[in-house]
């Protein structure tokens, strides 16, 4: 009688060791199978622009130069609330920390002098596209990643950055 239960005890540990590590995959195609728990949208705060041509077809006065060392640009109009705008983004480029190399700004508009990290430049004419107080993501390349309005609040520019970043490493 002693043995049977013994028997029984271990089939029972051995039934439970299975269990335990069949439950993750039984999850996980349950999650597949009937799409619980996986998010169907994407989480960037900015759109992806298709009407917007490459850096180096913008109507600026100076053609701006692109590195293609890894260099992104965050390009933003300048044109309302200009200081509070620039300040923003200027903070921004500073918590990228060690990131921050990766990232150059240029800003189109606006008078007064660029902060450090910062390039100005000016529009030719105003294109098309141009949205006051937007900002755009540019890859090393000059091509659009990313276009962010007005009303986006800057840490949420932040993540996408970090994101990017994150995804395309150096």
């Amino acid at each position: 009688m002693k043995d049977v239960k013994n028997i029984r005890r271990q089939r029972l540990k051995l039934i439970l060791i299975f269990m335990i590590f069949a439950a993750p995959v039984v999850a996980a195609w349950g999650m597949v199978e009937l799409r619980i728990g996986i998010p169907d949208r994407h989480t960037a705060h900015g759109d992806i622009d298709l009407e917007l041509p490459m850096l180096s077809e913008w109507p600026l006065i100076k053609k701006p130069t692109t590195s293609g060392q890894n260099e992104w640009t965050l390009a933003f109009d300048c044109s309302q609330e200009c200081e509070k705008r620039k300040d923003e983004l200027w903070r921004l480029h500073r918590a990228l920390g060690r990131d921050a190399p990766r990232l150059k700004r240029l800003r189109i508009g606006g008078d007064s002098e660029p902060l450090p990290g910062e390039v100005t430049n000016e529009w030719q004419q105003l294109p098309f596209w141009r949205e006051e107080n937007a900002v755009w993501l540019l890859d090393p390349l000059g091509r659009p990643a990313l276009a962010f309005d007005a009303a986006v609040a800057t840490k949420f520019v932040l993540d996408d950055i970090q994101h990017l970043f994150k995804v395309n490493p150096q």
